[in-house]
């Protein structure tokens, strides 16, 4: 670790192989938590480089336990890190993109710079956490949609989970936790917490075999929060998006923020689900799980998917779904 944490502060970024080797060890617990702090740290202070992102994300996935599914899924999610405290926006969506037709491969974790992240949120709300493949499998036949929490699939992490929370701050995990799910679904809608990255991500998926959509709201969010536009990157190229677009009005921040506890996040996701959210919370949650379904080819351009998204939520197909999920997950 000393020669890598050498070449990093001499400004020389990891090749592919050093990033997927290092990240490797990292995680199986070779070295000591003030060389894996010190390693993170380094990142806070300097960008990744898309050699190393590769690198990172292989080590990842080569360490995971694999989800196999029958059919193609989509994975509806934020890096978070974006300081924001939004309430629970891209995990909402999830839920409406499943009762829309599309299943969905929900990949999430804790909150770690941020008051709640959706394994909080779940969690708090009944959710009891999948641990098999079949399990997983029994919540997408009976409700069109399955939550991984991350450190369950992700076990070699079990060493770098005590660091991340005590820093407490967005690190590059937070940068790989969108391209490393176990389920590898066939399209990835993923907010990421700023522009570059966004070009990063948009670099790294046109050499995969997905359809992607990666977006930065250019106020700062790793969502599409309609307080202004969005760039999205997407097999076709790039864009930028304006409310309009999803045939919407601009909200203000104070209309999507998030609570101070996880309580209050999950009275606000309790609300918007039952479709008696406020119209800017359920505005929100329409606009990304439009781009969600347009991604996937459920809808044919923004604003269908947008009026789908709020019929769906209005109507209670979505917080029957999440009911139903709830409910299955009893038996685990």
């Amino acid at each position: 670790m000393k020669e890598i944490l050498h070449q990093l502060i001499n400004q020389q970024p990891l090749n592919r192989r050093q990033a997927r080797e290092v990240l490797t060890d990292l995680a199986t617990g070779k070295y000591q938590p003030s060389q894996v702090s010190a390693f993170i740290t380094v990142y806070l202070m300097r960008p990744i480089s898309l050699d190393e992102l590769q690198g990172f994300r292989e080590a990842m996935l080569d360490l995971c336990r694999p989800v196999q599914v029958d059919r193609p899924t989509i994975d509806v999610c934020g890096t978070g890190g974006d300081g924001k405290n939004t309430f629970n926006i891209s995990t909402l969506s999830a839920f409406v993109v499943a009762a829309a037709g599309q299943p969905v491969a929900k990949h999430g974790n804790y909150g770690v710079s941020s008051v709640s992240g959706s394994s909080n949120v779940m969690e708090y709300l009944g959710f009891t956490f999948p641990t098999t493949a079949d399990q997983l499998n029994r919540c997408l036949d009976k409700t069109g949609i399955l939550f991984m929490h991350a450190p369950l699939f992700h076990p070699a992490m079990k060493n770098v989970a005590p660091i991340r929370k005590e820093l407490g701050v967005k690190t590059f995990f937070n940068m790989l936790g969108p391209m490393v799910n176990p389920a590898s679904p066939t399209y990835q809608l993923t907010g990421v917490f700023n522009l570059e990255l966004a070009r990063l991500y948009g670099y790294l998926y046109q050499g995969l075999d997905k359809q992607f959509m990666i977006l930065h709201d250019l106020n700062g969010y790793d969502e599409i929060s309609l307080t202004g536009s969005v760039k999205v990157y997407t097999n076709a190229g790039e864009q930028l998006l304006s409310p309009e677009d999803f045939g919407l009005q601009p909200v203000d921040y104070d209309h999507i923020a998030g609570g101070i506890s996880v309580e209050d996040s999950a009275k606000i996701f309790l609300d918007v689900l039952k479709g008696e959210g406020t119209s800017q919370q359920t505005d929100v949650v329409a606009a990304n799980s439009s781009a969600a379904l347009v991604t996937a080819g459920k809808c044919k351009d923004f604003a269908e998917g947008t009026l789908l998204a709020k019929e769906i939520l209005n109507s209670g197909k979505a917080y029957r779904g999440f009911k139903d999920l709830i409910e299955i997950s009893k038996a685990f």
